[in-house]
């Protein structure tokens, strides 16, 4: 099979999609970075503060954490199975989203790159007047001879 079809078969497939619009929402989060350290660094001195009360919060949950941990053990196994079968669903949600996603992203670069072609084609054409007359041939030519 040539490459050109191999290349076209990945192009068309949906795992290539997704991993399209999983890079184009990576590069969305990467862009909010800024606005989010800035933020943090502002609430610099509220963390201090939270952290000087640290011990004192620590030995009051202290007391209730076994209770709640024996709760939490009794229904462990219950809770797993909802989390996986929740889990499955969202990845199948999440991998259709980056599909679609992958989609209008691959269909805007491209035709934006199409535009580009058409672009250089356009001005790569010789205008009329600027193109050499093409010399007559065959029985035309020769008709015209006579």
């Amino acid at each position: 099979m040539p490459i050109n079809d191999e290349v076209k078969k990945l192009a068309e497939s949906k795992p290539f999609y997704a991993v399209a619009g999983a890079g184009d929402f990576a590069m969305e989060k990467l862009r909010e970075l800024p606005g989010q350290f800035q933020r943090l660094q502002s609430r610099r001195a509220e963390v201090g503060e939270v952290a000087r009360d640290l011990p004192t919060m620590a030995r009051r949950y202290a007391g209730n954490v076994q209770v709640k941990a024996e709760a939490v053990a009794r229904d462990l196994p219950g809770k797993a199975r909802e989390y996986a079968d929740t889990l499955g669903a969202k990845a199948a949600e999440l991998y259709d989203e980056f599909a679609n996603r992958g989609r209008k992203v691959v269909s805007r670069v491209t035709g934006e790159a199409a535009l580009e072609l058409e672009e250089v084609a356009s001005s790569a054409q010789p205008t009329a007047a600027g193109r050499p007359q093409a010399r007559k041939t065959g029985a035309r030519a020769t008709a015209a001879k006579r």
